[in-house]
């Protein structure tokens, strides 16, 4: 009984019906296993449900349910004169059973590790390509040297490679395209578009893959080399002196993606007064910026020193009402994978519930606003 191949007394609690074949668990465990390799799974497995499965088998005993009347006496009475040679055995199965469980722990680590270290030379190599391709688009660009950012964004000028720095922060360049693909269907409608703080141009080549009319600004020079090489339209520019720059009711939609958290409050109430009155009648503004009621989501937001202020829902809703927006919506994204399980008990559940919201709220939130239709 002190190997796999062994077969046990069910645990206390479990009926003679559910009785546990050790060989036929650990068979299972060493097939997830072998499957969750060849799957090419970053953990090998779903470890956390393959655990607590042989983890319900471990406590390996010889007691259980006798039933009662002369049928369950016996077996009682049976049961003491036998424990003296069951119990050894069965104390032998729980070390093995303690020792499989050790296995998949450390198996599972070792997973985690690889994929892990698998994950950060893959980031590292998409942040190399991404800087290297900036240092070819900015010596092809125009001989006249522009500023490393401009007034918009003051405190940037301080940060050595502000490009690196914001690859880094936000993340390569195919995952920016997959968190703002849902704005493609936003401005459907809604051309010409100027994205506001630009960057390395994801939205602005999603929406020319989607035939809308679009350009962008942003105040590193090196975001808009990057960006131009891509062959979007983009500019370098003070998003205030930008905006002061166009004709009234010339836009029909303006997009801001992590902006406003950058601005001084000054900067940002002229910008979004600015918004209002370049944008038509029934146009479009999507501000996205980091959600302060997330606690992971104020850890990003302290780690760039380019920050200015985080914004609470409510107040950036109401800025944009006070700058002239009509009706506006705030959209809650990209919640964090990290949830705390919740138990069976519903008291305790409902507890586990309410951290959840309080812990691991969505990162983001969008303000949609829209000026008002002319009567």
């Amino acid at each position: 009984m002190s190997g796999p191949e062994a077969k046990n007394p069910a645990p206390a609690g479990i009926s003679p019906s559910e009785e546990i074949d050790v060989a036929a668990l650990f068979e299972r465990l060493r097939a997830e296993l072998r499957r969750g390799a060849v799957a090419g799974d970053a953990r090998g497995v779903d470890f956390a449900s393959t655990r607590a499965l042989a983890e319900r088998f471990w406590p390996v005993t010889a007691e259980r349910e006798a039933g009662g009347g002369p049928k369950g006496f016996a077996k009682r009475l049976l049961r003491k004169l036998m424990r003296w040679y069951v119990e050894p055995l069965a104390a032998d199965q729980r070390a093995f059973n303690d020792s499989l469980l050790k296995l998949v722990d450390a198996l599972s680590e070792r997973a985690d590790a690889t994929a892990s270290a698998r994950e950060q030379a893959e980031r590292l190599v998409r942040e190399l390509e991404e800087r290297l391709a900036r240092l070819e688009r900015r010596g092809v660009a125009s001989g006249v040297a522009a500023p490393v950012t401009v007034a918009a964004q003051p405190a940037a000028a301080a940060v050595p490679d502000y490009f690196a720095f914001e690859s880094r922060m936000r993340g390569s360049v195919e995952s920016i395209r997959e968190r703002q693909r849902g704005y493609v269907d936003d401005f459907r409608g809604a051309a010409p578009v100027l994205d506001v703080g630009c960057g390395r141009g994801e939205l602005l080549s999603l929406l020319r893959d989607a035939g809308l009319e679009a350009r962008g600004i942003d105040a590193d020079a090196d975001m808009v080399a990057y960006a131009r090489g891509e062959g979007l339209d983009v500019e370098q520019a003070d998003l205030v002196d930008y905006l002061e720059g166009l004709p009234d009711r010339s836009l029909g939609g303006i997009f801001m993606g992590q902006v406003v958290e950058h601005l001084p409050p000054a900067t940002l109430v002229r910008s979004l007064a600015l918004a209002a009155a370049k944008l038509r009648p029934g146009g479009l503004l999507v501000a996205e910026t980091i959600n302060p009621l997330s606690p992971i989501a104020l850890r990003n937001y302290f780690a760039d020193l380019t920050h200015a202020q985080p914004l609470v829902p409510e107040t950036l809703e109401l800025l944009a009402r006070q700058a002239g927006f009509g009706e506006t919506e705030l959209r809650f994204l990209n919640e964090p994978a990290e949830r705390l399980t919740e138990p069976d008990d519903p008291v305790i559940a409902a507890n586990v519930r309410r951290l959840n919201e309080l812990l691991f709220a969505p990162l983001d939130y969008a303000l949609v606003a829209r000026t008002p239709v002319d009567d």
